[in-house]
């Protein structure tokens, strides 16, 4: 064979080998390069719709998500998600986590969401009472009261009152009751959040006027108010509450006993008594004989008549 050939034979050999082995080097660059842009996952259970507070979790609300990072916290096993109650609103595609979720056994329902010692107590309002809708769930009002008390100063009218503060809206919406004729009543329903005391206080409350009155829910000042009263409605005064009369001793229980007398208003200005007017003067010429007399009577204010020669 020519040798000639055979040195282009191997040198050709020799090139595709070189660059065979060029391709192999950039093909493994390639496929390293991808499988690190694709870190591995772990599948995460999501609610597959919105979920809102009091609803019962069942296979239908659970859908699977892919996450490199797991959130912290967040419930990765099926059977520790399902037949729970939903304590706080679940959004779609959103992981589930154990502050959401009511305890395992304890159902589903409004109640769930009332958290340990607090009360739900509802308060059955209108437009103008609901803050015109937006006392919805979330949200903080304060509760004022107005009515006539019992033993309250006579003449002062009804009172109004800043009752409670801060106080959380678990839920607003619509409640069907029942006349008197036994149909249904479409009624406008606000349920606060409250406690045991701020329950009996409101239970009273409600025989009276009730306002909710909105406020920021980062507001969390409790303000001093001194109320106010029908008769210093333009005065600007503040309330006279009746004070219970201070214990007396025997000796005093007389004089205690006794009705004081009634206040009399204090004299600002007294007129000056009016000057007594001048007496009418009248002169009478007496003819007697020859003789001419004068006489001058003076008629005085009080209607008597003094004579005078």
């Amino acid at each position: 064979m020519n040798k000639r050939l055979i040195s282009v034979f191997v040198f050709a050999l020799t090139v595709s080998a070189g660059a065979a082995f060029v391709l192999y080097q950039l093909i493994s660059s390639k496929v390293t390069a991808g499988a690190a842009s694709h870190p591995t996952t772990k599948t995460v259970f999501v609610a597959s719709r919105d979920l809102q507070p009091g609803a019962l979790i069942t296979e239908r609300d659970i859908s699977k998500q892919d996450y490199i990072a797991v959130p912290d916290g967040a419930i990765t096993k099926k059977e520790e998600i399902v037949n729970r109650g939903v304590i706080a609103a679940i959004h779609r595609d959103a992981p589930f986590f154990d502050g959401t979720l009511a305890k395992q056994g304890e159902g589903a329902g409004f109640a769930t969401i009332i958290p340990s010692g607090m009360r739900a107590f509802t308060v059955r309002v209108n437009e103008v009472v609901g803050v015109a809708g937006f006392a919805v769930a979330g949200m903080h009002v304060d509760v004022l009261v107005a009515g006539t008390p019992p033993g309250g100063t006579q003449g002062a009218g009804s009172i109004s009152r800043t009752l409670l503060q801060n106080i959380s809206v678990l839920s607003a919406g619509q409640n069907y009751q029942k006349d008197a004729e036994g149909k249904p009543v479409l009624v406008q329903v606000v349920n606060l959040l409250v406690t045991p005391t701020q329950a009996e206080i409101l239970n009273l409350a409600t025989d009276q006027r009730i306002q909710l009155v909105l406020r920021n829910p980062t507001d969390n000042v409790i303000t001093e108010t001194s109320g106010a009263e029908t008769a210093n409605l333009f005065e600007g005064g503040a309330i006279h509450t009746p004070k219970p009369p201070r214990p007396t001793s025997n000796a005093g229980a007389a004089s205690a006993s006794a009705p004081k007398p009634a206040h009399k208003p204090e004299v600002l200005f007294v007129a000056a008594p009016a000057p007594p007017a001048p007496p009418r003067t009248a002169v009478v010429e007496v003819l007697s004989g020859g003789a001419r007399t004068q006489i001058t009577i003076n008629r005085t204010a009080s209607g008597t008549a003094e004579t005078a020669q």
